[in-house]
């Protein structure tokens, strides 16, 4: 599945849903903090979140049911990664020292995450800690894009040195 780019008033948006998981024009809007967007907005950011394919609509009478139909832990994944290859060239290993370096995590909370009671722990787990910034570092790192994010490197490095020629 392909997941779209969304705009700043959008993922707003999509983070109610995401918490809400379905809900109706009402519910959405008792949701929003003051000052609230006026109800038109709202419901032309939920017609291009369909489109968008974000979310799927249920109609019931006149009103329609909003359902996620991107999960966020989906979208975040996705983010990462566009985070990744945008300002790190794809290399979770730059991410993770750029990580260390601004003392965002260390190198204890790592080892932490890394431990084998940890790992058996974190897979009997639901989604509960999707937050962590560990995670993200763990998945990062471990090489799951594996050769193919290192052919794209040296691809990019051989055609960033023959421009400089």
């Amino acid at each position: 599945m392909k997941i779209n780019y969304l705009t700043a008033a959008e993922e707003n948006l999509m983070n109610i849903l995401w918490r809400l998981e379905s809900a109706y024009m009402r519910d959405i809007m008792e949701q929003y903090e003051e000052p609230k967007p006026h109800q038109n907005t709202v419901s032309t950011f939920l017609k291009i979140l369909v489109e968008k394919d974000f979310l799927t609509t249920e109609k019931e009478g006149r009103i329609f049911k909003y359902s996620v139909s991107v999960p966020f832990s989906d979208y975040k994944k996705h983010m990462l990664y566009q985070f990744l290859n945008n300002y790190f060239d794809g290399s979770g290993q730059d991410l993770y020292q750029m990580l260390i370096t601004e003392n965002l995590v260390d190198n204890a909370e790592i080892k932490v995450v890394k431990s084998p009671k940890n790992i058996q722990a974190e897979s009997s787990k639901n989604t509960e800690s999707e937050g962590s910034i560990s995670d993200f570092i763990d998945e990062l790192t471990t090489g799951k894009k594996g050769k193919k994010g290192k052919k794209k490197n040296k691809k990019g490095k051989k055609e960033k040195s023959k421009k400089k020629r």
